[in-house]
C-alpha cells in the first residue's frame, strides 16, 4: 500500500484498533501506527472483511486518539532476521535486541507465523534427550522432536527446573549440533535477571538464543514471541542441522494476552472466558515441534504453564494436554516438603517415551525399572492415606516396607540438588537401590535376567553366581 497513512480510524480499544476503508490488507500483515507526536508504534493485521481492518498493536494504545492517528500498510507479514550470530544473544518480545548488542545482520529473513509440519512430512520421535533430571529421564523421558510440557502452579520453582534443564539438556551422541531457544513471556525483572545470570554463568548462553518479554511491557508481545522463538529453532534446527530444545515459559500469559485480544474484539467467549479459538491457536505453537523427513536437525519443545489454582482441568493445561505427548506435573506437596525438583510422578506421562529408550538409546531395564518403580510408589502412596483411616497398627509388614519406599522415592530419586547432573545410568542404579528394599518376590515387572544383573537382593545375586 505504499507510503499512505489512514485516518480512517474508528475506534481504539486497549490493544486494537479498527480501520475502515481498507480494502486489500491481509491478514498478519505488519502495519505501523503513528501517533500525533510523531512517535511510531508496530502493529499486525488480525482480520480484514467488509472493508474493516483490525489492527493488533504491540505499544501502549493510551496516547492514541482518532483524530490525530493514522495507519500505515506494509504489504508483508512480520519476519524476523535469522542467523547463527543469533547463538549467545538475548532479545525482547519483538525480536530485537535488548543485551546491547548490535542487530542481527543476515541476508536470511523468515516469516514468523510459519505454518504447522505436514503430518505426512514428519519423522517419527525416536532419539533420547537426557536431562540429567530422574523424573523425566527415568519416569517422563524426553524424546527428540517431543512436545513434553510442564505443569505448575504459582510460586512452584518451573523457573529454576527451566533453566537446570536448558543448562543439562544434551544429547547422548556429543558429536551432534545441539542448541536451546527460550522464551520468557510476561515474566518480571527478577525472573529475566535469573534467567539471563543463570545462562551466562554456566556457559549455557554459548549455544542459546533468549527471549524475553517482561511483564512491564506490552502484553501484546506475549503473542509474538513463541513464534519468534520457534522461527528462530527452525532456522537453526532446518537450515542449519541443530537439534533444538524449544523451552516457552509461561504459556499461561500467553492464553491471557489472547483472551484480551479476544475480549477487545467483543467476541462471545468459551471456557473461563477463553477465546473459543484457542485449541487451534495453541495448535499453530505446539505442531511446529518435530522432525521432518530429510532433514537433519529437529526442535523438541518444553513450555511451561502456571495452572490458575492449580487446577489441571482448567482450559490453559487442559487444552494443552490434548495437542502434546504427555506433560511434567510439579506438586505443591513435595515442594512444602522441601523437595526439588518437585515432579509427582503418578499424573506425569511422556507418551513417546517407549520410542526414545531401550538397550540401543538407555539400557534394556528402563521400561520395566521405570513401570516397577510407578507401581510400589502409587502403592506407597496408598498405604500413607490408608494411615489417615485406619492409623498405622493396622499396617502389614509389606505395607510398612511400601510406606518407607515412598519416603526413600521422594528423598533419593525425586530430590537431587540443582547442579546435579545424573547420566541415566546413575538414575537407574539408584532405582535398583531402592527396590533391594522390598521383597524381590513382588517385583512382578521387572524380567529375571535384570534382577540377576542389576538386582541388589543378597540371595538373587548368590544364585546368579
Amino acid at each position: 500500500m505504499g507510503d499512505v497513512y489512514y485516518k480512517t480510524i474508528n475506534k481504539i480499544t486497549s490493544v486494537l484498533l479498527f480501520v475502515e476503508g481498507i480494502k486489500d490488507a491481509a491478514y498478519g500483515e505488519v502495519a505501523e501506527v503513528r501517533l500525533e507526536d510523531g512517535r511510531s508504534v508496530n502493529g499486525q493485521v488480525l482480520d480484514s472483511r467488509e472493508g474493516l481492518t483490525i489492527i493488533q498493536s504491540f505499544g501502549d494504545t493510551r496516547s492514541m486518539n482518532l483524530k490525530h492517528t493514522s495507519v500505515k500498510f506494509s504489504g508483508r507479514a512480520a519476519t524476523l532476521k535469522v542467523g547463527t550470530d543469533m547463538l549467545g544473544r538475548v532479545f525482547d518480545g519483538l525480536g530485537r535486541p535488548r543485551d546491547e548488542g548490535p542487530p542481527i545482520k543476515s541476508d536470511e529473513e523468515l516469516e514468523i507465523n510459519g505454518s504447522a509440519i505436514n503430518p505426512y512430512s514428519r519423522e517419527e520421535p525416536s532419539e533420547f534427550i537426557q536431562t540429567g533430571i530422574s523424573t523425566i529421564d527415568c519416569m517422563n523421558t524426553l524424546v527428540r522432536g517431543q512436545k513434553l510440557p510442564i505443569f505448575s502452579g504459582a510460586g512452584l520453582p518451573h523457573n529454576k527446573l527451566a533453566a537446570q534443564i536448558a543448562r543439562q539438556a544434551k544429547l547422548r551422541n556429543e558429536s551432534e549440533g545441539f542448541a536451546v531457544v527460550f522464551g520468557g513471556m510476561g515474566i518480571n525483572s527478577e525472573e529475566a535477571n535469573f534467567f539471563k545470570k543463570e545462562f551466562e554463568s554456566t556457559g549455557a548462553m554459548e549455544k542459546s538464543v533468549m527471549f524475553l518479554n517482561l511483564s512491564s511491557e506490552p502484553s501484546m508481545e506475549r503473542i509474538i514471541l513463541p513464534r519468534l522463538v520457534l522461527t528462530t529453532a527452525e532456522y537453526l534446527a532446518y537450515n542449519q542441522g541443530m537439534h533444538v530444545l524449544a523451552i516457552l515459559t509461561d504459556m499461561t500469559n500467553y492464553c491471557e494476552a489472547l483472551r484480551e485480544v479476544s475480549a477487545a474484539r467483543e467476541e462471545v467467549p468459551g471456557r473461563r472466558g477463553f477465546p473459543g479459538y484457542m485449541y487451534t491457536d495453541l495448535s499453530t505453537i505446539y505442531e511446529r515441534a518435530g522432525k521432518i523427513k530429510g532433514r537433519n536437525g529437529s526442535i523438541t519443545q518444553m513450555p511451561i504453564l502456571t495452572m490458575p489454582n492449580d487446577d489441571i482441568t482448567h482450559p490453559i493445561p487442559d487444552l494443552t494436554g490434548y495437542i502434546t505427548e504427555g506433560q511434567v506435573v510439579l506438586s505443591r506437596e513435595l515442594y512444602r516438603k522441601g523437595v526439588y525438583p518437585n515432579v509427582n510422578v503418578l499424573p506425569s506421562l511422556s507418551r513417546l517415551m517407549n520410542q526414545g529408550i531401550g538397550k540401543k538409546s538407555t539400557r534394556e531395564d528402563h521400561r520395566n525399572v521405570a513401570d516397577q518403580l510407578y507401581a510400589a510408589y502409587a502403592r506407597g502412596i496408598d498405604v500413607g492415606n490408608l494411615i489417615e483411616i485406619v492409623g498405622s497398627e493396622a499396617l502389614t509388614d509389606s505395607d510398612k516396607k511400601y510406606l518407607k519406599f515412598a519416603e526413600s522415592f521422594e528423598k533419593k530419586f525425586v530430590r537431587q540438588d540443582y547442579y546435579e547432573d545424573r547420566d541415566i545410568e546413575k538414575t537407574l542404579d539408584i532405582s535398583w537401590d531402592l527396590m533391594g528394599n522390598l521383597d524381590v518376590g513382588e517385583m512382578k515387572r521387572l524380567k529375571p535376567e535384570h534382577i540377576k544383573k542389576y538386582g541388589e537382593w543378597e540371595d538373587v545375586q548368590r544364585e546368579a553366581h
